[in-house]
């Protein structure tokens, strides 16, 4: 479990294909504190196992259903990624709670700045925008944010000035793909009123 709070923004080193799988290697160096084999780190908000770390980063292997859904079979040596360790019980909660497992992906489609703060519109598929509220949480390549509004074809939110600076977001252009997560809480509605309905009646129910 996550809390979307950033830790550290890393280098990917490499994306190789080994046997029946991939394995992911970054370079890192805060999120190595205390860090154990079979430790999870959230890696542009999904939930990873490490396989292997030494003093300059770590490795995770990443199956091939993680390819589909998220970003990652897009990372090239050089790229940055956000990176976040699982949360130690009796820590602050201060984002909202994160899984690490991605249910989608999103295309940013307009980015601007307004005031000290940058807005980010992110197109999205209707089963992932039916649990999105304004107001509410989202995750977004793993950060912790408030959703501004929601349109029938997309989201926006806005960053901080400690989000543009800790995390990678804030350097993404328009057209760009993210890693998208619902809140939790939303899902679980969904699950309780029924798998049969639809995605954006659930908002009369909230």
């Amino acid at each position: 479990m996550f809390t979307g709070i950033i830790e550290e923004i890393a280098t990917v080193q490499s994306l190789d294909f080994v046997g029946s799988h991939y394995r992911l290697t970054v370079a890192a160096s805060t999120v190595l504190e205390n860090l154990r084999m079979g430790d999870s780190i959230a890696t542009n908000g999904v939930c990873l196992t490490v396989a292997r770390f030494d003093a300059a980063g770590f490795a995770a292997d990443v199956m091939p259903e993680t390819l589909r859904r998220t970003n990652l079979g897009s990372l090239r040596k050089g790229d940055k990624v956000n990176l976040e360790r699982a949360l130690a019980v009796g820590d602050r909660l201060g984002g909202h709670i994160v899984s690490g497992h991605i249910d989608g992906t999103g295309t940013i489609v307009a980015k601007h700045a307004e005031g000290d703060a940058v807005v980010v519109g992110i197109a999205a598929e209707a089963d992932i925008l039916g649990l999105i509220v304004a107001k509410g949480s989202i995750a977004i390549d793993g950060i912790s944010l408030t959703v501004v509004a929601v349109e029938p074809s997309h989201f926006t939110v806005s960053l901080v000035g400690h989000t543009q600076h800790h995390a990678t977001l804030a350097y993404k252009r328009v057209g760009d793909r993210v890693n998208l997560e619902n809140d939790i809480l939303a899902k679980y509605v969904r699950k309780f009123v029924g798998t049969d309905t639809p995605a954006h009646s659930l908002l009369d129910l909230l």
